[in-house]
């Protein structure tokens, strides 16, 4: 039981909580997708009032729905003018989410000034709770689910329990279209938007927990690779718009395979474990530390390469006094790493561009004799 309770809120506190960066790419890339299929949608809905006219639907509701379904056109069409400019506006996941929540509670509402039941019983209109529910799973935030979930839940209650109120009898609620509005039906309703929230909560943590794999090296807890390469498109984005300078350092361990072999794997891959911890230690905030590869490392820094030179030389000098030990009581070791540094715009305005250059700078520090910082080829 208090293995499920502990469950429950590492559960409730990831949904909560503001999502990595790998995350947030993840749900630029949703959000734009959510808005392009807002907009197939809206164009679809145009058709919706000439069917029900066809169908020998009431005008008066068909003019409506015609007026929502052209205001929802031009809203989609904002919304994904601003989706294209991916993570450029922080806001627009949850104010989309609101906007497609609060729209379909409008069109319910619009629907009870001409006709009570249709407000509570127009099964076309409210299933537009439960997209809009569903499509938040594609936006990877867990905030933005729990906040579609809890609008909806507000809105349509609040909605239901006016609509209620101010019919004039009983028989004002009874319809031959849309059947008789019960206070039954209406919590059936409530009790379902619950359940399509938790649906579209629980696919998005399991999401944010495969991408979180993904994103994790196995062996030290650094980030890797593909975290590197969702997070440097933003931090080029930031770096451009507060015109500051941006470094990469690409470390490499000094001879580990020959470490390998001399006093195995399993006690290599403890010295490097202490390596590890010791550098991730001494990163500050504005730098990023990254396992590519092995024995191959990312630092981000957010300096100009001057400053970066001299900041990476220190740790250099640092992680060659200190000692590690391969075994328990083994006999203590001595590490050093080479660094190739490459600056941000100067040296390239792609993630890969900086690995080359600065790939290149490394391989000049393993020629020149090993266990230094080269900025520049010779």
């Amino acid at each position: 039981m208090l293995a499920e309770e502990r469950g429950l809120k590492a559960i409730v506190s990831t949904l909560l909580s503001r999502p990595d960066e790998i995350m947030l790419e993840v749900g630029a890339g949703g959000e734009l997708m959510v808005a392009r299929l807002r907009a197939v949608a809206a164009a679809l809905l145009l058709l919706l009032p000439l069917a029900n006219m066809l169908g020998g639907g009431r005008i008066d509701e068909s003019l409506i729905g015609l007026a929502g379904a052209v205001v929802f056109n031009v809203v989609a069409q904002v919304w994904l003018a601003l989706s294209r400019r991916r993570r450029h506006f922080r806001w627009l996941p949850f104010v989309t989410t609101a906007a497609d929540i609060t729209t379909v509670t409008l069109v319910l509402a619009l629907l009870a000034t001409q006709h009570l039941p249709a407000a509570l019983n127009s099964l076309i209109v409210w299933c537009g709770y439960l997209l809009a529910i569903g499509l938040t799973a594609l936006r990877s935030d867990g905030r933005v689910t729990l906040l579609a979930g809890g609008l909806a839940l507000v809105q349509y209650g609040l909605l239901a329990v006016i609509v209620i109120a101010i019919a004039p009898s009983p028989e004002a609620l009874i319809s031959t279209d849309y059947g008789t509005v019960t206070a039954g039906s209406q919590w059936q309703r409530l009790v379902l938007l619950v359940v399509a929230t938790l649906i579209a909560a629980m696919v998005v943590y399991r999401t944010q927990q495969l991408v979180q794999m993904s994103g994790t090296d196995d062996m030290t807890g650094l980030p890797n690779r593909t975290w590197l390469i969702h997070r440097m498109p933003q931090l080029f984005e930031t770096a451009d718009e507060e015109g500051c300078s941006l470094t990469l350092a690409l470390i490499n361990l000094d001879r580990f395979r020959r470490l390998n072999d001399e006093i195995g794997l399993s006690g290599a891959d403890r010295a490097m474990g202490q390596f590890v911890d010791t550098l991730d230690a001494m990163t500050d905030s504005g730098e990023w530390l990254a396992r590519v590869r092995g024995d191959e490392f990312v630092l981000v820094l957010r300096k100009p390469i001057g400053t970066a030179w001299e900041r990476v030389d220190a740790i250099r000098r640092i992680i060659g006094e200190h000692a590690f030990e391969s075994d328990r009581g083994g006999e203590p070791m001595h590490l050093h790493f080479s660094a190739g540094l490459a600056s941000y715009p100067h040296d390239g305005r792609s993630l890969s561009a900086l690995l080359r250059r600065a790939d290149l700078r490394l391989q000049e520090a393993k020629r020149t004799g090993r266990n230094r910082v080269v900025l520049r080829e010779g």
